[in-house]
This record gives C-alpha cells, sequence and structure tokens, in this order.
C-alpha cells in the first residue's frame, strides 16, 4: 500500500515540478527515488502498530476497539520520540485520534449492516388479516 500510494503521489509531484519538456522523465525518476521511502516509512508504522496492538490485547486480554486506539497513540509517539516530547505527544495524539475515528466508523458501520440484516416480521395483505382474525 505504501509503495503503491507513494509511487502514485511522487510521480504526480515529480511531474508538477518538473520543466515542460522533461515531465515524464522526471515524474518516473522521482517515483524511483521517493516511493521506497514512503513505502519504508509505511511499514515501519504498520509493524510497530500490529506489535503495540497484539500486545495490548494480551495484557488486557480483550479483542475491542480500544487496542487500535492505543496502539496508535504509542506507535504515533514511538516513531516521533526524537524530536522531542512536544513533538512526541503531538504525535501520539494525532495517532490515537486517528485510529478512533477510524474505529468509531467501523462501529457505525456494523451497527447500520446489523440494522439492515435484522428480521421483520411478513407484512400480511389486508384480506389475510382480516381471515386471520376471523379464525381466532
Amino acid at each position: 500500500m505504501g509503495g503503491l500510494g507513494g509511487g502514485i503521489i511522487h510521480f504526480i509531484k515529480g511531474a508538477r515540478n518538473a520543466p515542460r519538456g522533461e515531465r515524464w522523465t522526471s515524474a518516473v525518476a522521482s517515483m524511483k527515488t521517493r516511493a521506497p521511502t514512503t513505502a519504508g516509512g509505511f511499514a515501519v508504522w504498520g509493524g510497530m502498530f500490529n506489535a503495540f496492538d497484539c500486545a495490548f490485547a494480551g495484557m488486557r486480554q480483550k479483542e475491542d476497539a480500544w487496542n487500535s486506539i492505543m496502539s496508535g497513540f504509542v506507535t504515533g509517539g514511538v516513531l516521533s520520540a526524537r524530536a522531542g516530547l512536544k513533538a512526541s505527544l503531538l504525535s501520539a495524539t494525532v495517532g490515537g485520534t486517528l485510529l478512533a475515528l477510524i474505529e468509531g466508523g467501523s462501529v457505525l458501520m456494523s451497527r447500520s449492516d446489523a440494522e439492515m440484516f435484522r428480521p421483520q416480521a411478513p407484512v400480511l395483505p389486508p384480506d389475510a388479516q382480516t381471515a386471520f382474525q376471523g379464525s381466532q
């Protein structure tokens, strides 16, 4: 995902920042040099997030949305720890907030899907309703 998304983004950036006759070659060169960096960053974030997610699930003995939210918070903080405490706290807050939004959206989607498949009583035509009431 990081390689594909990074490739597309850096291809577009390379094409926009190039002179007229060099757009294609500059776009490909930019994509080849910068996309692996983006993919590596994405892989590090994903790997660290999954490690923290499994650690929280093991410690809490629960598999719920709080594990993901806490993992996003800790991952954001750890990855920006070299920039200082203020940057680390800001990045941790952003990571936790993003994961809370993702998990909240997931919960809302699953609730709406569950409501869609809830069993409903069949609707009888009016003449069948009177016949049913009369036989009792």
